[in-house]
């Protein structure tokens, strides 16, 4: 193919073939970087939509890093023939074929193609090349309009040309070809011919896409879980109470209970799980005490645990004992939940009367009784977990309590790090600083202070209740 001359710039002096075989080398010390990232985050095997995203522009880069080495070969080894009968064929997994040029005379209506065109454009190397009146009759339909207004502001106005365009090839197969390219101007400032390197850009541009799209799904992912953080934040603060400092039962004269209680959320705002707390005055005049938690994160979490506590409160308020509630609890959500889930609880009615307090548990943590500078976990009834089996029978616990008693519920992560009898014996190691509060609220501080700020995976309910009288 002839020299690019142009009337205001010499042609461009070829590099010399070290330091294009040093530009070789770097290329692929980074492609074996890269591929090492690549196989680093295909071992993590996440498919979540970020993992994907991140493997995907891996692929991207190590595709163009194939395609850059090939195209430094191709400028240390020179362009093939024009007749070569079997062009090279692209490395596997390259994004491009190797960069073809042409050159249309405009004085002699006579083309020039190198090998490679042939190639791109899937066309007999023993054919003639096809003139710039031709080349649009391998143009899918609607890009034409595109590729002549290149062409015609190249020829009339001298503008370069950078642009895209798909063709159709003769087996049907239709890809992206990138155009680039200069007028070469007469001595009289004419156009006299016009140059252009084409490469075939699909592979690039469906790698685009793909990045494209699994980051338009990493972002639609976290706006989903934006949005369903926000609605389940929305439905855990309207069913749990919001006491700012103790609890006052209306009807309590003299108060014999003072209560307070808090909900601690997990350490990443994007936990919302189905931990609850509650206290309700009963119409015989005893009081109710529950804390519980469902496994998992999430709305549809957070929508079953509202549903329980509404039925903790109804069965409550219409007379059930704690064993016969927890049995009922098991069967509604046994029945009425649409995914399989479990549960644990602890309900407590409390006679103020005789001080009693009636208690059942679920598979939960049982509450921890503190007297006089020592505490203790209450012994506790059968139970297994809410949801884990059907027709389930759930045993009851009597406790008489004595004026100035602390009672503490709680949910598993109360205490990060630890669970079950490591953290009612980390609790229970506050018990001098506990039975020495004035009042709930003193108390849950004390607990919150200790614990409440610490890195959390998971969240946390807690709830104290003091006796008063």
């Amino acid at each position: 193919m002839p020299s690019h001359l142009s009337a205001d710039r010499p042609a461009a002096q070829p590099p010399g073939r070290g330091s294009v075989e040093s530009l070789i080398s770097q290329t692929r010390r980074l492609k074996g970087d890269v591929d090492a990232v690549r196989r680093d985050a295909e071992e993590d095997g996440s498919d979540h939509p970020r993992g994907r995203w991140q493997r995907a522009l891996c692929d991207l880069a190590l595709h163009q890093l194939n395609d850059l080495d090939e195209h430094l070969a191709q400028l240390r080894d020179g362009p093939l023939p024009t007749a070569d009968p079997e062009p090279a064929a692209p490395a596997p997994g390259s994004l491009l074929s190797r960069v073809g040029s042409a050159e249309w005379n405009l004085l002699t209506d006579e083309a020039s193609w190198s090998g490679e065109l042939y190639q791109i454009l899937g066309r007999d190397p023993a054919a003639p090349p096809l003139t710039l009146d031709e080349l649009p009759s391998l143009v899918l339909d609607e890009d034409r309009p595109k590729l002549t207004a290149m062409v015609t502001n190249c020829l009339v106005d001298a503008r370069p040309i950078d642009g895209e365009f798909r063709i159709a090839r003769r087996n049907g197969d239709v890809r992206t070809v990138h155009m680039m390219g200069e007028p070469v101007l007469d001595t009289d400032g004419s156009t006299a011919s016009m140059w252009a390197v084409l490469r075939d850009v699909s592979e690039l541009r469906r790698s685009q896409r793909v990045v494209s799209e699994t980051r338009d799904s990493l972002t639609d992912r976290r706006q989903d879980a934006r949005t369903e953080h926000r609605i389940a934040v929305e439905l855990q603060e309207a069913v749990l109470p919001q006491w700012r400092g103790s609890l006052r039962l209306p009807h309590r004269d003299p108060r014999t209970l003072d209560l307070a209680a808090r909900h601690l959320p997990a350490s990443t705002n994007t936990l919302i799980g189905g931990d609850w707390y509650d206290a309700l005055e009963l119409t015989d005049g005893e009081t109710l005490l529950s804390v519980g938690d469902l496994t998992g994160h999430g709305v549809g979490v957070t929508s079953n645990m509202t549903m329980l506590l509404g039925a903790v409160r109804g069965m409550a308020m219409a007379g059930a004992p704690p064993g016969r509630l927890m049995a009922w609890l098991n069967q509604l959500l046994d029945t009425t939940t649409v995914q399989p889930a479990l549960g644990s609880a602890v309900c407590c009615r409390y006679r103020p009367a005789t001080r009693t307090l009636v208690w059942a548990q679920a598979g939960h943590p049982a509450p921890l009784l503190f007297r006089d500078g020592t505490g203790r976990v209450l012994n506790a009834p059968d139970g297994v977990l809410l949801g884990a089996t059907s027709g389930a029978v759930y045993g009851q616990a009597e406790e008489t309590l004595e004026m100035g008693d602390l009672l503490l519920l709680h949910t598993d992560g109360l205490v990060p790090g630890h669970t079950g009898t490591a953290a009612a014996n980390l609790l229970l190691d506050l018990a001098p600083r506990l039975t020495g509060t004035v009042t709930a609220e003193d108390c849950l501080r004390t607990v919150v202070q200790e614990f409440g700020e610490r890195e959390r995976a998971d969240n946390a309910c807690v709830l104290v209740a003091k006796v008063m009288a």
